[in-house]
């Protein structure tokens, strides 16, 4: 395949970017060239900010059997970029999010059929002319993103909805936290419903999936997430432990204490999100479509190692140290009375 790529160098595009060399395709990507600059220079590189309607006409004229839009997050910008590449493709695959859909933390074996957020003509507007990332805004431009390619796409649109993306290169640490925390072994600070069901999904299986159906006829809208079967937060964390640290101790704290601490879901201890009721994203479509899962032990350990050869920056996720002990302190003193 002759595969053009709107992104490609910093997580999930650079996985797919490789996934695609792997299995011998023909490669271009589109990109500013300030992420990961010289990353890929086997492949032909196209510099430029999709922003700019002059530099996505250096796109204009080729043809594509994919193109796979990896950073698509406004809807104009992504209709820009189907001004010039619509008639041009095959194919064009949209990577969207879990987030489209307006409420799936209690919602169990959620489907694609679920009706995503939308904004008002006048919402729209607005949201658009933002010059700050506004996170609440995130799912309804997405959803609006999707809109674009199906209506100038149709039959030939894909649209993948993955929920929380794992494993080496994630800059946000949503899941790299827990390994290299439990590598460090002590008193581990696990937090609500040991029985609460999680779900992730490792870069490399996404991509792998994404260039596998991006070359069948498949076509439509994905939900994307992992594993296969039902995981728990326990046997994740236990699992961690397993394999990288069996010298840690897990004390679990229910959510209620933890939120009057102050403590964040998803931010301070990624991956949890408090809910009486578990949640899932059905990805049974896409298991059926070829999505593959590798072993847990894997992506653990594979984030580990990545993780520690990293320059290590702010953190994007997870308490200090300092604060994980000064909670389990609260905590054990309370339990003492």
């Amino acid at each position: 395949m002759k595969l053009l790529i709107i992104g490609g160098t910093k997580f999930l595009g650079r996985h797919i970017v490789e996934s695609a060399l792997s299995d011998g395709h023909e490669v271009t990507i589109f990109h500013r060239g300030k992420t990961n600059p010289g990353l890929f220079e086997e492949v032909n590189n196209i510099y430029g900010d999709r922003e700019n309607l002059e530099d996505l006409e250096k796109l204009a004229g080729q043809n594509w059997d994919v193109v796979i839009d990896t950073c698509g997050y406004k809807p104009s910008t992504v209709s820009r970029s189907l001004d010039v590449l619509a008639g041009f493709t095959k194919k064009y695959v949209f990577i969207s999010t879990i987030s489209v859909y307006p409420d799936f933390t209690g919602v169990p074996d959620l489907e694609e059929t679920a009706e995503p957020m939308t904004l008002t003509k006048e919402e729209l507007q607005q949201a658009e002319h933002k010059e700050t990332f506004d996170p609440s805004l995130y799912g309804p431009l997405k959803s609006h993103c999707e809109q674009e390619v199906q209506t100038r796409m149709k039959d030939k649109s894909v649209i993948i909805r993955p929920g929380l993306i794992v494993g080496p290169h994630d800059p946000t640490d949503r899941f790299t936290y827990w390994p290299s925390r439990i590598a460090e072994g002590g008193k581990v600070l696990a937090p609500g419903r040991k029985d609460q069901q999680i779900q992730f999904i490792d870069a490399r299986d996404l991509a792998e999936w994404i260039v596998h159906l991006s070359a069948t006829e498949h076509t439509g809208i994905f939900n994307a997430n992992g594993p296969e079967n039902k995981l728990t937060i326990q046997k994740f964390l236990e699992t961690c432990a397993s394999t990288l640290n069996e010298a840690v101790s897990f004390t679990w704290i229910p959510a209620p204490f933890l939120m009057e601490e102050g403590i964040q879901p998803w931010k301070d201890l990624p991956v949890w999100i408090p809910t009486d009721k578990d949640f899932s994203q059905d990805a049974s479509k896409a298991i059926q479509c070829g999505l593959k899962f590798r072993p847990l032990k894997e992506t653990i350990l594979d984030t580990y190692h990545w993780d520690q050869h990293r320059s290590h920056g702010d953190r994007g996720a997870g308490i200090t140290r300092d604060q994980e002990a000064d909670v389990l302190k609260k905590w054990q003193r309370l339990q003492k009375h």
